[in-house]
């Protein structure tokens, strides 16, 4: 089974972008690039990336307590990411730190190491980082 979604980004000015989506009642969002290049007025690509991986291994853990009928109290998480010049002095993200703060009632915690061995796998967006994605361009 495939499934698609569609993303327009539309040019504002500068480095300063309307990200529309295909879902109907989806807010736009607006992205840009850190000053000096941009005006640091919405995330930028890696802030977006982080937050792709972040939001997407949270919604796995927590889809995977919800089944385990874990009780979650708070769950806070934290995405660092390295970047670094790679050996063509090109700026690339070289590592995504993930670190995860979750708090649930006493009596549930029994049923949380099965989900933290697991949920992992089940995060589409770290697991095709992870593997790389094929990504084609086609400049018109």
């Amino acid at each position: 089974m495939s499934e698609t979604n569609l993303t327009k980004l539309k040019l504002i000015q500068g480095y300063k972008f309307k990200a529309e989506f295909d879902a109907e009642g989806m807010p736009d969002l607006i992205v840009d690039e850190q000053k000096p290049l941009g005006e640091n007025s919405g995330p930028n690509p890696t802030r977006l990336l982080s937050a792709a991986v972040g939001h997407c291994l949270s919604s796995s853990l927590l889809f995977c307590l919800s089944k385990a009928r874990v009780n979650v109290k708070n769950l806070e998480t934290t995405i660092n990411a390295t970047k670094e010049r790679n050996e063509e002095g090109r700026m690339r993200i070289r590592k995504l730190e993930v670190e995860m703060h979750l708090d649930v009632d006493e009596k549930d915690r029994n049923r949380v190491a099965r989900c933290i061995s697991i949920f992992e796998n089940y995060c589409t967006v770290t697991q095709s980082v992870r593997k790389g994605i094929e990504v084609t361009v086609n400049v018109k």
